[in-house]
């Protein structure tokens, strides 16, 4: 059998395959339940469905913006059995009338896509690489803000990062928060093996805290929000809440880019350089997976190198964003698109 043809077998194989879900991220973990009932079944029951529908609002919120919050789908009890998967359940104690759990709830993702589409929310399919966060009060600092920044209760980001660390300080020490660029952050983000960085400044004056974050990224322009946060007596005991609230504004930066709109619809023809059959496998499963790529053919092909058509849903910039959370990188040079797998 020639490579061409195990390459057009493989292609039609992987093709044919569902694309794979990303289970985690529709999965609800901790969501603690308390109930009472005439009987102990009953009452098992009736937390179970009362956690469902907690557990929906907080992936409902991870997996859209704050601005959409208010548009979160009124499910009924059998609406959210419709989008559930099952349970796992930890720590259950129970009597003849009350019944308490923890429960993990998994939802099924293509239920969960049918629900909010019929909605026409937009919202992110794909999860965030990690980034590097630079903490900055007014300038680049590790006292009591870094500190905040780094709390054990953010560990569990929609957007995972780091903060850099003091030994970084030296590096960024003329870092300008409005005027930074990627090459001022680029040696620390490739220490920290990122792609991405969020400068996070908190500044006080007139009696309010700011908290100002620019992101930057590799050959991407910079984009920046701020949030205003409430002081609680002094600016020391308001910064907890202030990267709270910095938290918050990453996680909706980054799905402002990866939050899919579905009335939009494209298609792009990209060239791909083929190191061999495995690679070729591991191209199309990682483009199986994004969620916005709604299909992808074959054009032209040859022994190191391969022309697709990606047909997607959303705009060009969601679906790099989802590509590159997937392992691969979309690049445009003189008009010509190319798609590489990540080192």
């Amino acid at each position: 059998m020639t490579f061409r043809t195990l390459v057009l077998f493989a292609t039609a194989l992987l093709l044919a395959a569902p694309a794979a879900a990303q289970d985690s991220l529709y999965t609800v973990s901790g969501i603690h339940v308390d109930a009472n009932a005439a009987s102990s079944t009953e009452a098992m029951n009736a937390a179970i469905a009362q956690g469902r529908g907690k557990a929906f609002q907080i992936l409902f919120r991870r997996l859209t913006r704050q601005a959409d919050w208010a548009k979160q789908p009124a499910l009924d009890a059998q609406g959210l059995l419709r989008i559930s998967r099952g349970t796992n359940i930890a720590n259950e104690r129970r009597s003849t009338t009350r019944y308490v759990a923890d429960v993990t709830y998994m939802f099924n993702p293509d239920a969960v896509v049918r629900t909010l589409r019929a909605a026409q929310i937009a919202f992110s399919q794909s999860t965030a690489k990690r980034i590097l966060v630079i903490p900055m009060s007014p300038n680049v600092s590790h006292g009591p803000w870094a500190q905040a920044l780094m709390a054990p209760a953010f560990r569990d980001s929609q957007v995972p990062f780091t903060v850099s660390g003091a030994e970084d300080d030296a590096a960024l020490a003329a870092l300008n928060f409005d005027a930074a660029t990627w090459n001022d952050v680029s040696s620390v983000a490739i220490k920290n093996h990122v792609t991405e960085v969020g400068l996070v400044q908190a500044l006080y004056a007139n009696g309010k805290m700011t908290v100002n974050i620019r992101r930057l990224g590799v050959g991407e322009q910079p984009a920046k929000t701020s949030v205003e946060v409430p002081m609680l007596q002094t600016v020391g005991t308001t910064y907890p809440a202030a990267a709270q609230a910095a938290v918050r504004a990453i996680e909706d930066l980054w799905k402002t880019r990866s939050a899919i709109d579905f009335s939009q619809r494209g298609r792009l023809t990209a060239d791909v350089r083929i190191a061999g059959l495995a690679q070729w496998g591991e191209i199309q499963t990682a483009l199986g997976s994004v969620g916005n790529v709604t299909g992808m053919t074959v054009t032209a092909m040859d022994m190191n190198y391969a022309r697709i058509n990606i047909a997607y849903l959303g705009g060009l910039d969601q679906l790099r964003e989802a590509l590159g959370a997937a392992g691969l990188t979309l690049t445009n040079r003189g008009g010509q698109w190319t798609l590489a797998r990540n080192p």
